[in-house]
């Protein structure tokens, strides 16, 4: 699922230049050197940030780390730098209006948003000045409609065909939903999932639960009636916590699926083994193990960042989002616009997705007809072991996209 929804966020910031720092640690995974030269192209990155809610400020390092590899090794945007313009929304969606309106006046030619809350007030002002935004994900359907925006997750894969394959593979009847109650997840789990549920055969439970709710066990309560199903989780970190810890504590036994958002190095500490292990993991792009897209990501934080956990999911959504982007751009010809650059996404032909684990994409709208912005089909899926880590992430229904 695109969890690019599932995020909260301290005020907008200023433009960043790209500097080439020491030299990289890892030559043959960041690939030659290939300098970027001339005038920079600006590149808005826009994240919720830190809040109260959480703190997803990891965003805005993973983002300067990956353009000085992109500057470094991949020659920019056309031979020419990427400047970053950032901004950040705090999760307040007066703020998310705000950072699309800077974008805007400081001449961006596209923004890389990765995980977002307030993603519909964000994208307004960049869809009325038809400026191109990638998103991690969506799932607004006016956006995955708007003709220059573009996703890099398929919004039906985690949130609907995973638990529905789960279902199937174990002989289940039922899937219940337990989903942090924000704006943008609900058109997927509300509408879209009921749909997808029953014409599987399987009877569909939405539970809302409030962010920063510390005890579920009263919302959890009504799990354990009933047949047994699929229990699915969306949210970040915190939030998964206690609906793991809440499903233990009345009873759950059964099976308990979740987002990769969901398990992170504070998730094995505050959630017992035997609740983690065998869990299966909805994915868009990897969250470890060693795989040449993790391989490259380690080298790029660890040549040109400074203190980035590599594990964070949301890091490693930003990442993806913001490559994404720029391996769309390649080729962009003559003056670089947000008009040519929309062009230029919509020409590219299916490549893979950096840092995706193998996952390919292409945004000429035909991944998902009925939802044009969609650049990618399918997703990964990976089993957790006994500590809790991912096993190996293997891709599927990632099906090549026609002309």
């Amino acid at each position: 699922m695109p969890v690019a929804l599932l995020t909260f966020t301290a005020a907008c910031g200023s433009d960043s230049d790209s500097t080439t720092p020491n030299p990289p640690a890892n030559t043959d995974a960041l690939g030659p050197v290939n300098k970027a030269a001339g005038t920079p192209v600006k590149i808005g990155i826009i994240s919720d940030g830190q809040s109260v809610a959480l703190d997803n400020s990891i965003q805005f390092d993973v983002a300067d780390a990956a353009v000085k590899w992109l500057n470094e090794h991949r020659g920019g945007i056309a031979g020419r730098p990427i400047q970053l313009v950032t901004c950040e929304t705090q999760g307040d969606p007066g703020k998310g209006t705000d950072c699309g309106n800077q974008m805007i006046e400081q001449d961006v030619v596209a923004v890389a948003i990765g995980e977002s809350g307030v993603g519909d007030a964000v994208a307004k002002p960049l869809t009325d000045a038809d400026v191109p935004a990638m998103f991690y994900g969506l799932t607004s359907p006016a956006l995955l409609s708007d003709p220059t925006t573009f996703t890099v997750s398929d919004p039906n894969f985690a949130i609907q065909q995973l638990p529905i394959a789960i279902a199937k593979r174990e002989h289940l009847k039922k899937v219940t939903s337990v989903v942090i109650d924000v704006p943008a997840v609900l058109p997927s789990v509300q509408e879209t999932a009921p749909k997808l549920m029953k014409a599987a055969g399987l009877e569909y439970s939405l539970i809302r639960v409030p962010p920063g709710t510390a005890d579920m066990t009263a919302q959890l309560q009504r799990v354990t009636s009933g047949t047994p199903g699929v229990v699915f989780v969306v949210g970040n970190d915190s939030f998964c916590i206690s609906a793991f810890n809440g499903l233990r504590a009345v009873g759950y036994d059964g099976s308990i699926s979740a987002v990769s958002q969901c398990v992170t190095d504070a998730t094995r500490k505050a959630v017992p083994s035997d609740v983690l292990k065998g869990m299966t993991i909805a994915a868009s792009m990897p969250s470890g193990g060693d795989d040449p897209s993790t391989v490259l990501y380690n080298a790029v934080l660890e040549a040109y960042g400074k203190g980035i956990d590599p594990s964070s999911s949301v890091g490693r959504g930003m990442f993806v989002t913001f490559a994404g982007l720029v391996t769309a751009l390649e080729g962009v010809k003559g003056d670089i616009t947000p008009a040519s650059a929309t062009a230029a996404i919509k020409a590219m032909p299916e490549k893979e997705l950096p840092g995706g684990g193998g996952l390919t994409f292409r945004c000429n709208g035909k991944a998902s007809p009925e939802t044009p912005a969609v650049c990618i089909r399918g997703g990964l899926t990976t089993t957790l072991d006994g500590d809790g880590q991912p096993t190996a992430f293997k891709v599927l229904g990632n099906s090549p996209i026609p002309d």
